[in-house]
């Protein structure tokens, strides 16, 4: 039982870390009058090439931030908790590769926010959990289905609404498939 209690606990840290650095930054951002909107991705241009690293660290506002906030810990915790052998390797990538697909993708603007790590994150849960065939991820599978089914929708031009990347969310569910 106490084991369990601290691999919970263990797999919980990593992303409350996380969103304590995001919180931080905004409170920085806000405080500072500063925009950090620049250090987004903008697509095909040497300027937005760092956001690659950093898109999902700015976010527009504390609105955007706190949509971002739930879905992030519970599916980074997910991941941690249930594949935590490879979910370091498998965060970077989908961080990477969500980020690359937006740059090369991606309408011109700034591109921000941690969206596309969350369907990143939701993309691999599902398709790893139907893939391994192991009854637990399975469940997962169907429970990332039930919880966040509805995101597909905003991977579309036509259902995304004219500020939101849809790009960033493509790019995250084909890097969390990959």
């Amino acid at each position: 039982m106490k084991r369990d209690i601290q691999r919970i606990m263990l797999a919980a840290a990593k992303p409350l870390f996380l969103i304590f650095i995001l919180y931080m930054l905004k409170i920085v951002e806000v405080g500072m009058h500063w925009d950090l909107s620049h250090l987004g991705i903008y697509p095909m241009e040497k300027r937005g090439v760092f956001g690659i690293l950093t898109h999902p660290l700015i976010h527009s506002g504390f609105s955007h931030l706190l949509a971002n906030t739930l879905p992030l810990f519970f599916l980074s915790w997910c991941l941690f908790y249930f594949y935590r052998g490879i979910a370091g390797k498998i965060f970077i990538l989908i961080w990477i590769g969500a980020g690359l697909l937006t740059f090369i993708i991606g309408k011109p603007g700034w591109h921000i926010g941690a969206s596309g790590l969350i369907y990143g994150l939701a993309f691999f849960l599902f398709f790893s959990g139907i893939l391994r065939k192991h009854v637990p991820l399975v469940a997962l599978s169907l429970l990332v289905t039930f919880l966040y089914g509805s995101l597909v929708w905003n991977m579309f031009p036509q259902f995304a609404s004219s500020t939101t990347s849809w790009e960033g969310h493509l790019g995250g569910a084909a890097a969390g498939i990959a």
